[in-house]
């Protein structure tokens, strides 16, 4: 799979988001912060919602929101199934590109 780089934000805090980068390597997403792991989470259990101002991912009872700049890759590499119109434009731009 692959790494992107992005900006994480607990949903509902204040302040700037924090910049990441997600890896999602074996059923995984690792999310770091430098040299910090922030988290490391079996993709499967993650509820992951795509909205326009970012990924709503709900993880251990709280949720964060992260943004990257290859959406439609990020969301296709998660195996999301539904997005926003957008989103799913992007999304079949990736899988055209793969075939």
């Amino acid at each position: 799979m692959s790494s992107f780089d992005g900006r994480l934000k607990v949903s509902g805090e204040a302040g700037l988001p924090l910049g990441v980068e997600i890896d999602l390597t074996d059923d995984r997403m690792v999310v770091r912060a430098g040299d910090a792991e922030v988290a490391d989470w079996e993709i499967e259990e993650l509820r992951i919602n795509a909205e326009p101002d970012g990924f709503h991912i709900l993880a251990e009872g709280e949720e964060v929101v992260i943004n990257v700049a290859d959406e439609g890759l990020f969301a296709v590499e998660l195996g999301l199934r539904s997005a926003y119109p957008g989103l799913r434009a992007k999304m079949a731009q990736v899988m055209r590109r793969s075939e």
